[in-house]
């Protein structure tokens, strides 16, 4: 299964330490060239920026529908890239946090798992000790925003939350 990602994971996970957790759960990362613009060449000095132009494990691809990128212009152009890029490689995993992409992304049929989902996996394989911690780090270090259902739904799906 080819595992495609957008740039917001991996420049949160890069944020807080995590980058790894993709190469260890899942091998390889592809990212389109878009991704890869957006994080290593336009957010050169930033976080993710070099953990992602020096990845042996993240991989650039390149769309070959651009129509059907230009056709998702709600999106922004790594999303788009991400999203098609997902449809040209049927039964992959496309890795994206953003609501439209995720949206446009199950409408065409593709498995989609954000950033807390990777964590959750994490956790539950033994990679990481705790989600709550992790969580917390997301919101305060990068302004990572969760409604409260969502990460009181996902901390009990860990094991770690109320009843």
């Amino acid at each position: 299964m080819k595992v495609i990602c957008n740039s917001s994971p991996l420049i949160n996970l890069a944020v807080i330490g995590r980058l790894e957790l993709l190469r260890l759960l899942y091998g390889t990362i592809v990212i389109p060239e878009a991704v890869y613009q957006e994080v290593a060449v336009v957010g050169h000095g930033r976080p993710g920026a070099v953990e992602v132009g020096q990845a042996d494990r993240i991989v650039r691809e390149t769309v070959s529908n651009q129509t059907a990128v230009s056709a998702l212009h709600e999106l922004d152009r790594g999303e788009a890239e991400a999203v098609v890029l997902a449809l040209e490689n049927s039964g992959s995993l496309l890795i994206m946090d953003e609501r439209r992409g995720r949206l446009a992304a199950v409408n065409l049929g593709i498995d989609v798992i954000g950033i807390l989902g990777i964590l959750l996996v994490a956790k539950r394989k033994g990679l990481i000790a705790a989600l709550a911690p992790e969580i917390e780090r997301l919101q305060t270090q990068v302004g990572f925003r969760i409604r409260p259902d969502l990460k009181e739904a996902v901390l009990r799906a860990a094991g770690e939350g109320g009843e």
